[in-house]
Order: C-alpha cells, then structure tokens, then sequence
C-alpha cells in the first residue's frame, strides 16, 4: 500500500512540473513515504532526516516533505525533532503535497497538515510506475478490524470500498497502457464492497475478480492482502474459474495458537483457518500458499509456539514472511507490557519456526523440478546481473539466462530447487511487453 502511495506521490509531483532524479545531490525535493507498521520505523526516519541536514545547510532552497503512516501518527512530533522538514502530510492527504511545498516555500515556515478522512478516493491520483508491465490498484482504504498488534485502523482510518465500475475502468485504462500484471491492493480485501450497494445486495470481491479477469489485455491478477476470518466459499470459487488470477493465495495465520490469536483478536481459531486453506487447496490446482507469523507475541508460552510449529508444520506453506513481536505505540499489545517475551526467547523460537518453514519451502520448490513454467520477467538478478529473474504464476522467483527485456514473459523449464528460489533454463518467449514487440522472439536452452 505505501509503494502505490509512493507511486501516487509521485505521479502528483510529476504533474506539477518536477521530474524524478536518483541524484540526491541535484534533487530540489525530497519526499520521505514512511510506514510505522514495523518495529523501528521512526528510527530510520530521523536517521535519515540526519543525514538531509547537512544538504539541506548546504541547499537551503531544497525542500523535505514527510508522509505516510508515521507522519499521520506522529504529526507535529516530526517537525519538532527535525525544523529543517518543511512539510509534514499524512496518508488521506496526498494529492496535497504540491500546494504544501508551495505554501512552505512562500512562507518560509514549516507545514503540517493531517486529515483524518479521505477527500476523494486515492486511486484518482496520477501514478507514476517503475515498470510498464505492472501495476498496483487500490480497491479499499482502511480496515474495521482491531488486531491487537496492528497500527493500520489509526493511521489509516475506517474501510472504504472503491466502486466496482471505477475499479474496472481503471483496469481498463491500464490494460490499454501495456500493463498486463495487476495487483488489488485493500487492507482486507475479503471484505470488499460490504461497505457499497443498498437493498440486499452489495459487491462481494468474488465479483471485482471476475469483472477484472473479463478485462482484455491483463494476463495475472494477484490481490493482497485477505484476511481468513472473511475467506469465503464465493472467493475461492472465483479465483478457481477466472483464468487471469494466479494460483497464489497469501493468507496471514499470525499464530497458530488459539489463545494467542483470541489475544491478537483474529476473530479466528487455528482448526477453522486450517479448513479455509484446505477449501482453497481443494478447488484450485497447484495453489501455492504463504503467510504470515508473528512470534512472542505478549504472553506466548512454550504450549502457544508449539501450537504455531504445528500448525506450519500441518500448513505445509511454500514460503511465509515471519516477525518477532515488536510494541507498536497506540495498539492494544503495545500495552501488554508485564507480558513481553524475552527477546533471546522470541530469536530461538523464531529460528525453529524458520527451519520447519524453509523445510516445507525446499520440498514444494523440489517437486518443481522438471516442470515448464511461465515465468514473467522482473528483470537481471539482483545478486548476479548476468542472469535474468522473473516470477511464476505461483509468485516462485525463477533465475535464467537469456536475453529478454522486462515484461515479456518465458518458459522457464526448472532445474534446480532452493528454499526461497528456483534456477532453469529459459526456452520459448511466450509474449513481449508492448514496448518491445517490434523485436524478434529469441529461443534459448
């Protein structure tokens, strides 16, 4: 969400005058998007602000602006620790930021100004993309649920669905762009379009994914993030018939106790999260499935990890992205602090639950080998720029070699397995990005 505010960020800046630069030293404007989901986020955030001092001393004309989440929790507090920000916006805000940076430059004084309530729906901002062939789309602001451990409802505010027909319009727009990846973006997009409709029916995201995968031109659809509380029997069965959607289901399981998440307010037990990813599993072939887990969470005991180790255990994940708790400030857990798990207790626990994940990981990724994938191509390897990277339809990052550009998308016939990635040799394009479409499909391997 903060990336495609990034990009949003961006797009309104570009459409006041200003041209992006990776030249810090050259850069008239200087905008910082922080998130404070993560454990010390404000940290970062004044480390870096440390370091623009001494340009902007050098530059005073260059303007610094910090946004996102931990603007809008932490307000004037930003500028009272650094005076040389000029302007402070928070995550309802957005298409402001010109006018502020304006206004800072005329008066010569800092500006904050946090909203507490969308003025108009984000995704009407221009977006300006890194890549042609991907894109973002916000579908639902906020989020009505109350994880103890989660900042989201505060600096985001309540859920808002975005209207179907202006979703898919978008959609629309970006298809005839050259984008042909697609990711719905939503706090919880399980619980899409409750919010809209009136009488007995409203949306549900089972009819956005079919209306996006009607779309001509969008060949992968990917949604982030569901919550399995509101997982339904709808969604699955959509995802299963519409061919665009990709065989990946991220579904967040944060802990596989069920005194821990009554705690975390999950509004879910282990067994009952267990039957959702059986159901998905079930109706639709080669699903790949990944999560996320938080441990020593406030007052987890030995009996609560081991309940988390079965459950990934019986999970058989093919990657999950995994947390040692950390208090954020304005949350419920944030004041469980006579609870705390010692952070040696959290590291060794988290280090068991990482070997059971990366165990699962390799045999998923092993029975791969052999397979022909079609692999979407990110671009070269960020560890060795001699070889191409690119994701498969189960999200599984494969490295090749060949010759191809960003966008296009290739068989990939696997030959090796690792935890976290595959290795294959590249055979026939299968299709090129709009871009590169005047050049001739090379066949390698």
């Amino acid at each position: 969400m903060n990336e495609h505010d990034s990009e949003r960020i961006a797009g309104v800046l570009a459409a006041d005058g200003l041209e992006a630069t990776d030249d810090l030293e050259s850069a008239d404007v200087v905008v910082l998007n922080t998130c404070c989901i993560r454990e010390n986020a404000d940290n970062k955030l004044y480390g870096h602000l440390g370091h623009l001092k001494a340009l902007k001393d050098r530059r005073p004309d260059l303007q610094i602006a910090v946004g996102g989440c931990l603007a809008q929790k932490d307000r004037e507090e930003i500028v009272a620790r650094a005076g040389h920000v000029d302007v402070v916006f928070g995550t309802h805000n957005l298409a402001h930021a010109p006018a502020l940076l304006a206004e800072a430059a005329r008066t010569g004084t800092s500006v904050v100004e946090i909203l507490e309530e969308h003025e108009a729906y984000p995704s009407a901002l221009p977006a300006e993309r890194e890549v042609d062939h991907s894109a973002w789309l916000t579908i639902q602001i906020g989020c009505d649920n109350s994880c103890a451990f989660c900042i989201v409802p505060s600096v985001r505010g309540a859920e808002v669905s975005r209207r179907m027909g202006d979703i898919v319009h978008e959609v629309s727009e970006l298809a005839r762009d050259g984008v042909s990846e697609l990711t719905l973006l939503g706090q919880n997009v399980n619980s899409y379009g409750r919010d809209l409709g009136s009488g007995q029916w409203s949306p549900q995201f089972a009819d956005l994914l079919r209306a996006v995968d009607a779309v001509d031109g969008i060949d992968r659809i990917r949604f982030t993030s569901p919550h399995p509380k509101d997982l339904r029997a709808e969604t699955v069965a959509a995802m299963a018939e519409c061919g665009s959607v990709c065989e990946h289901l991220h579904l967040p399981v944060q802990s596989g106790s069920d005194r821990t998440l009554a705690r975390m307010r999950r509004g879910y037990t282990a067994d009952r999260y267990l039957e959702k990813l059986a159901m998905a599993r079930a109706a639709i072939p080669d699903l790949a499935v990944t999560s996320d887990i938080i441990v020593g969470f406030p007052g987890e005991t030995d009996a609560d990890f081991a309940a988390t180790l079965e459950l990934a255990d019986v999970a058989q994940y093919d990657a999950a992205y995994t947390f040692v708790f950390s208090p954020r400030p304005g949350t419920a857990a944030a004041e469980m602090v006579d609870e705390f798990v010692p952070e040696p207790v959290a590291r060794e626990r988290m280090d068991q639950l990482n070997e059971v994940l990366e165990r699962h990981g390799l045999a998923k990724h092993e029975d791969r080998v052999g397979r022909t994938e079609a692999a979407l191509v990110e671009g070269p390897s960020k560890k060795d720029p001699s070889v191409m990277s690119g994701r498969t339809r189960q999200n599984k990052l494969v490295h090749f070699e060949g010759d191809v550009p960003v966008g296009a998308t290739v068989e990939v016939t696997i030959t090796k397995a690792a935890p976290h990635w595959l290795r294959g040799e590249m055979g026939a394009v299968l299709s090129l990005p709009r871009s590169a479409r005047t050049r001739i499909p090379v066949t390698a391997g």
